[in-house]
């Protein structure tokens, strides 16, 4: 076989698309050490600055208009007005894509987030590349922004995304039904009691992880104040992902704490915290509750950033892998009722355990590889 590079296109909004891309790489790079394999974040300064500015104007809408984002995204949700869209980003960013091919010369593009699919699917369209175009859909719904047809494969979550995709004009070969990849870690087995040791934690009371996604949002410091009001013993583990305000925040409201709280920022080991823990709280992105499930980690979900991870919870609700927080004022009673219901955490664990797909990453790759030969 001669040497192959393949170009891994992610998106640096939140860490999903970037853990995706990783574990996808970790993968290729295991299997096949001869291919050269390079990850580029479209959404970087050093990659394009408007780009960057974009990227920033979305920060910042999550932060204090949400209600516009999720207008937006419903807005661009069916066909006509999603295509138009579609068009003006593949326009607006086809540019970027040039040079990043060039730099590169890629024989396979993959992407984990819509915007440099559309780039690259716009170049194969207008034959001014000649290069398979893969594409991981890192959500558990379908939006008209991920849609192109010059894609070669899209690996989707689940069964309905394929169906929906066929609805929208996708055949089925373009399409496998792998799950969302993620790190191999997920999949093995911890020695939970040298881990308990490990982060001083005691082994007769639940454990409880919050987590706001890589951003550190998702209502982190409410779930603390709601689990405040709780009188049962109880351990809070806490990861503030890159919110430097927040770990901050986290670590001063500890102090005056009835409960053992422990803090993190952005931690690599977020699999032996989620091996220790009886419970999840966390926003519903898709690579953190890809990772819960293959560990059978029974959550609950809330504070969900508006379109797609409100979409998340609902599938994960609707499979009973989770539980879907309409309102933060019954936080902390479900928090309640579940911690003195063994049977129903033992049920939720079945529950992820029938869904749950860990090996999405090493599945990808095969089909990818079919590509080298």
């Amino acid at each position: 076989m001669t040497q192959k590079n393949v170009l891994i296109i992610t998106a640096s909004i939140g860490s999903g698309h970037n853990k995706a891309a990783a574990a996808v790489s970790n993968e290729l790079k295991a299997k096949y050490p001869e291919i050269n394999v390079n990850i580029v974040d479209f959404m970087s300064p050093e990659t394009a600055y408007l780009n960057d500015l974009l990227k920033e104007i979305y920060l910042k809408m999550l932060d204090f208009v949400p209600t516009l984002y999720k207008f937006l995204y419903n807005f661009t949700a069916g066909r006509l007005k999603g295509s138009s869209v579609q068009v003006l980003l593949a326009h607006f960013m086809k540019r970027n894509m040039t040079s990043i091919v060039k730099k590169y010369q890629p024989d396979i593009i993959i992407c984990t987030h819509p915007f440099p699919c559309a780039a690259a699917s716009y170049l194969k369209e207008k034959q001014k590349i000649n290069t398979r175009l893969f594409t991981i859909i890192t959500d558990f719904c379908l939006h008209q922004i991920w849609i192109y047809k010059n894609v070669d494969m899209y690996f989707v979550a689940h069964e309905k995304m394929r169906e929906e995709l066929n609805e929208r004009g996708i055949n089925n070969d373009h399409i496998a039904v792998t799950g969302i990849p993620i790190n191999k870690c997920f999949s093995e087995v911890y020695d939970k009691k040298a881990l308990l040791k490990k982060f001083e934690l005691k082994n007769n009371m639940p454990i409880i992880l919050i987590m706001g996604g890589g951003l550190g949002l998702g209502g982190v410091k409410y779930a603390l104040e709601a689990l405040e009001t709780l009188t049962m013993p109880i351990q809070i583990l806490v990861v503030a992902g890159a919110n430097v305000s927040l770990w901050s925040e986290v670590n001063n409201y500890l102090i005056h704490s009835r409960h053992l709280i422990r803090v993190w920022g952005y931690s690599h080991t977020i699999n032996e915290l989620m091996s220790v823990s009886s419970l999840l709280i966390s926003k519903p992105g898709a690579l953190t509750i890809s990772e819960a499930m293959a560990m059978e980690l029974p959550m609950i979900l809330h504070a969900p950033i508006p379109g797609p991870e409100a979409q998340n919870a609902a599938y994960l609700s609707d499979n009973g892998a989770a539980i879907s927080i309409q309102k933060p004022e019954y936080l902390s009673e479900t928090v309640k009722n579940l911690l003195t219901d063994k049977e129903r955490l033992m049920w939720m664990k079945k529950k992820a355990q029938c869904i749950k797909k860990p090996h999405a990453a090493a599945d990808i790759v095969n089909i990818i590889s079919n590509s080298f030969m």
